[in-house]
């Protein structure tokens, strides 16, 4: 079994929810697809509720936040040099 990740804009779908493909080693595909069937649920399904935990998780981490943080900073230099430069021309 094999998953890829395929992020064209993550195209949104009439129903609200967006396609993801995503590539996986075939032991953790394997593994992904024991579990849902094992609960009886789709391999979406199980994905989903992973990847949301995970970002829930990232909400409280400190050191996520602080990347979060630098990263804005970084990019808020970014900009303001963009801007300056603007004006120079």
């Amino acid at each position: 079994m094999s998953f890829c990740y395929l992020d064209s804009k993550m195209a949104e779908r009439p129903t609200g929810t967006k396609n993801i493909m995503l590539r996986l080693d075939p032991e953790l595909a394997e593994r992904l697809q024991t579990v849902a069937d094992v609960e009886g649920r789709s391999v979406s399904d199980v994905l989903r509720e992973a990847v949301a935990r995970l970002v829930e998780e990232r909400r409280t981490d400190e050191r996520f936040l602080r990347l979060l943080e630098e990263n804005v900073a970084r990019h808020q230099r970014l900009l303001r040099a963009l801007r300056d430069e603007g004006r120079d021309a």
